[in-house]
């Protein structure tokens, strides 16, 4: 790790021993000044609902940050790499937030998960002190809270998700579906997506039902589902509530599909309902960019640093990929440029045309003779007018005997 990053030690413990992996810790910065460092938060869920995937999303910013330092820094500044834990809290979040701007001055926070959290980071941290922020969360209405053009979603919209599951469950011949969806802005927003989707293909719904987050049990929703004979269980869900609803489901006896998204079914939920109740699940994830030389390179790279395959921390890709982008447009700005200048050229050195790269020093090269378009290992980073990165393939994926086995690729064609 190179002694340019910086990472407060309680909380890199705390991701080592969730992940499994140990590393030695990074040297305080001594010699450079602040104003020689491009300082960046790392805001993930390390704790909380998205402890699977939020240590190894740490683990990739400082990866990248390290890669981009070796090959001689972007802008002719070294990144600053701060972490803090979201606990998936929002007032957690938001405390931890204004900590890293504040007190560490960072000029970027990355990979904020869940809509909830980098809404409420949003509001209260990065909009009102000019902060570029970088999110893996799919809520509609975070596009309406950027007033200032400065959050970049390097994940699909929640919506899109919902219509991805419909296209499924045509596919896969269902005729009565059920949605049970999360009381959240993701859940209800996966839900609509389905919904509009399935009901414009000419198909009708057996029963939608929302619920609460937090519930030690979902027997009364569940009930109210099972009662009106569906034939696949479609949900808007996080892991903690669906391997409830599961676990509860498993109970009754009654026959049932499930169509879910990954980050909910996942190797979490499977340990604790176990391999006969997760059996033959369906899930759906915003695929990573599968082929692409980032992919291959960095896939490898992680899975030798942590011990853990990048495929199942896909949220890991796009955290690597949003180091990329923001060190790529810094070079682009050029030396000592603000906030406002790097946050301009984001678009330029990710959208195409041009020369298409997959790392920073690649980029960083290529740069000097034109336009870039950079290609990532979680996206292909093409950010619209909204600064949403907008990916057309979705994997679908089905548990067997206790693992996650991808089935095939699905192109939206429906949105």
């Amino acid at each position: 790790m190179s002694k340019d990053l910086k990472l407060n030690r309680r909380k890199f413990v705390a991701a080592a021993g969730a992940t499994g992996f140990v590393l030695g810790m990074p040297a305080i910065l001594k010699t450079a000044r602040a104003d020689e460092t491009f300082r960046i938060g790392a805001l993930n869920p390390v704790t909380g609902s998205g402890s699977p995937y939020g240590p190894g999303m740490q683990k990739a910013i400082l990866m990248t940050a390290d890669a981009v330092n070796k090959a001689g820094g972007a802008g002719g500044r070294k990144l600053e790499v701060f972490a803090e834990d979201t606990q998936v809290q929002a007032e957690s979040a938001v405390l931890a937030g204004k900590k890293l701007v504040e007190v560490n001055k960072v000029q970027a926070i990355l990979g904020t998960w869940s809509s909830s959290i980098t809404l409420a980071v949003m509001a209260a941290v990065t909009q009102p002190a000019n902060v570029i922020q970088m999110c893996t969360s799919g809520s509609g209405k975070i596009t309406g809270a950027d007033t200032k053009d400065l959050v970049w979603r390097f994940a699909p919209l929640s919506r899109t998700y919902g219509v991805i599951y419909a296209e499924l469950a045509k596919e896969m011949g269902f005729k009565r579906p059920a949605f049970m969806a999360l009381n959240n802005a993701a859940g209800l927003a996966q839900k609509e997506g389905f919904e509009t989707t399935w009901k414009k293909a000419g198909g009708s719904m057996a029963t939608s039902v929302v619920y609460d987050s937090k519930r030690p049990s979902y027997r009364s929703e569940l009930q109210q589902v099972l009662a009106k004979n569906p034939d696949v269980i479609v949900t808007g869900s996080y892991v903690n509530d669906l391997t409830i609803i599961v676990r509860e489901w498993y109970q009754t006896g009654v026959p049932a599909k499930f169509i879910a998204p990954s980050w909910a079914a996942n190797a979490k939920l499977i340990k604790a309902v176990g391999t006969e109740a997760s059996e033959g699940i369906n899930t759906v994830f915003g695929t990573s960019n599968i082929g692409s030389p980032a992919f291959e390179r960095f896939s490898k790279e992680y899975e030798a640093a942590t011990g853990q395959a990048l495929q199942g921390n896909k949220y890991a890709g796009m955290c690597h990929d949003m180091v990329n982008v923001l060190a790529l447009a810094m070079e682009a700005a050029g030396h000592d440029a603000d906030t406002k200048a790097i946050n301009a050229k984001i678009r330029d050195v990710a959208n195409t045309p041009g020369t298409e790269v997959s790392s920073f020093a690649e980029g960083k090269a290529a740069m000097k003779k034109g336009k870039i378009n950079y290609n990532g290992a979680g996206t292909v980073a093409q950010f619209d007018e909204n600064g949403d990165d907008n990916p057309d393939t979705f994997e679908w994926s089905m548990i067997k005997n206790g693992k996650s086995v991808s089935q095939k690729l699905i192109k939206k064609s429906n949105v």
